[in-house]
């Protein structure tokens, strides 16, 4: 897939409000300082689309990007900062799940998963809930380039043996690094493909 244009569209913190038209949505979500603006900016190709930051939480809202007049790439708030408080938690959990459960345009979930760290618990808790739910998925690792090959496997490893125990099938995985645009062509190679069946459901 070519991304010839990447807008930003709407942000809010009510599904309702989100964007009527029914086009497909690719929704983004981790655990905060999981590099998911840097993916969403690599995968455009559009530097500052996702705004970056070092203080992790800064994504409160959903964002909308419509992608190509063709579908929406969707930028979620992060799950789990301990810092935003009870309450910030509280309320960052309920924009999430209900955009996730009520969201009929909501085409798949890619689950950001920093490849640094060996499987956490509250993203192993989170992928259950999405498969409690009937939710579709995928799963990226990110920042593959801040290890070595070996450790990154590992712990990639790690995971999926740990996920396996619970799973029987396990979802689309895609390894990446925005610095290089690694897994690049993957990802959006994956979005175009469930596009195009949507169009021609009987191919």
């Amino acid at each position: 897939m070519i991304i010839k244009d990447a807008k930003f569209v709407i942000s809010n913190t009510d599904y309702n409000k989100c964007p009527q038209d029914g086009k497909p949505e690719y929704a983004f979500i981790g655990r905060s300082n999981v590099g998911k603006s840097s993916l969403i900016n690599m995968l455009t190709n559009r530097k500052g689309l996702a705004m970056t930051s070092s203080k992790p939480g800064k994504t409160q809202l959903i964002n909308h990007f419509i992608i190509n007049d063709d579908w929406y790439l969707v930028d979620l708030p992060g799950y789990g900062y301990a810092q935003r408080g009870k309450d910030g938690r509280e309320r960052i959990r309920i924009i999430i799940d209900s955009y996730i459960q009520n969201r009929e345009a909501l085409t798949n979930l890619f689950v950001l998963l920093d490849c640094r760290h060996e499987p956490q618990k509250i993203d192993l808790e989170f992928i259950e809930w999405l498969g409690e739910n009937g939710i579709p998925f995928s799963i990226i690792f990110t920042k593959t380039d801040k290890l070595s090959k070996s450790k990154s496997k590992s712990n990639i490893d790690l995971y999926i043996e740990k996920l396996r125990e619970t799973w029987e099938e396990l979802p689309p995985i895609f390894l990446t690094s925005s610095e290089y645009k690694i897994g690049r062509d993957e990802v959006l190679n994956y979005i175009d493909s469930i596009n195009k069946e949507i169009q021609n459901p009987s191919r």
